[in-house]
């Protein structure tokens, strides 16, 4: 069956069109594309959806619309998550959706964010890593933890991402290290929260989705451009992915922009989902040495809530 899932999250909508075989649990992607409309551009502050966002979300839908009809498309789910989870207005963007596609957005919760995004990680993984697989899905908004062997088993959405923090805590080109500490201790507490209902000591595959990570993965890997093939299943030594993310943390914006495979929407925020990415990697490490484990090794996919919300578009036909 051919299906269209979409993504809507704080920072970026996405879409993806593929090809899906239930009996044989593939997919093969027909179009895949991402353009970043910062939906949820001063949520945490305002509350509310800013005309600006829902002019920008709206044209990408027009356009995702007509590729979808360009395509034979059969069946579409869009989900939206963060930022329209936490807008008062919410339901100009849906309605506004809906005239455009189609189809009714769903307004998602983290649970289910998070299981999707382990079915999309986890399905494509290679047999030769060992579970349970930790995945963490980093957004714009919201970070999702989920913990499972071939299912999720314990998952929790924390309300950290790179635009959240970006205009909660970083208004430094580059950050001050005051400012660096405040958003570490908003993480930090976020995480504790986390932890304390998954048990991140039994990971043995951690696992990282979603732009910041395949950024941060690209800079550790000294990508000359953004290569989605190149990034997809690459193992990174963890020191080396935290270098990289103390690298774009502490870089200026001016530096950010001159890196190849840095996306321009994607500039000024991804210091502070590097901080994230870093204060994650640092506590699942602790917690797993702590336990008697080790985990010397982080796994970058570019498959992660895309896939899920396609597999589950065909299921429901």
């Amino acid at each position: 069956m051919r299906v269209a899932a979409i993504d809507c999250g704080t920072n970026s909508i996405r879409l993806l069109i593929a090809d899906v075989s239930l009996e044989t649990g593939t997919l093969t992607d027909v179009v895949r594309t991402m353009t970043v409309v910062r939906l949820g551009q001063g949520v945490d502050r305002t509350g509310e959806l800013s005309a600006e966002a829902l002019s920008r979300t709206f044209a990408a839908v027009d356009d995702y619309a007509e590729r979808c009809r360009e395509h034979g498309v059969e069946a579409i789910r869009f989900v939206a998550t963060s930022a329209t989870r936490d807008a008062r207005n919410r339901d100009a963007f849906l309605t506004g959706v809906e005239s455009r596609l189609g189809v009714t957005p769903e307004v998602i919760s983290g649970a289910e964010e998070a299981a999707l995004s382990f079915r999309g990680a986890t399905g494509a993984l290679d047999a030769a890593h060992d579970a349970p697989f930790l995945v963490v899905d980093l957004g714009g908004g919201s970070t999702e933890v989920v913990l499972g062997v071939s299912r999720p088993e314990a998952a929790h959405s924390m309300d950290v991402g790179c635009v959240r923090m970006t205009e909660r805590h970083l208004a430094g080109d580059p950050p001050s290290a005051e400012q660096v500490a405040a958003a570490e201790a908003d993480v930090n507490d976020a995480i504790d929260m986390a932890f304390a209902g998954v048990p991140v000591e039994r990971t043995a595959t951690l696992v990282g989705l979603a732009g910041t990570i395949t950024t941060v993965t690209a800079h550790a890997l000294g990508l000359p451009e953004y290569d989605r093939d190149a990034i997809n299943g690459a193992v990174i030594d963890i020191d080396d992915a935290i270098r990289a993310c103390d690298e774009l943390l502490a870089a200026s914006r001016t530096e950010r922009a001159a890196l190849g495979f840095m996306h321009p929407g994607r500039v000024d925020v991804i210091g502070a989902g590097a901080l994230v990415w870093r204060t994650v990697m640092t506590r699942v490490r602790s917690a797993v040495v702590g336990a008697g484990g080790a985990l010397p090794h982080v796994v970058t996919s570019e498959h992660d809530i895309l896939d899920g919300i396609a597999f589950s578009a065909a299921e429901r036909g």
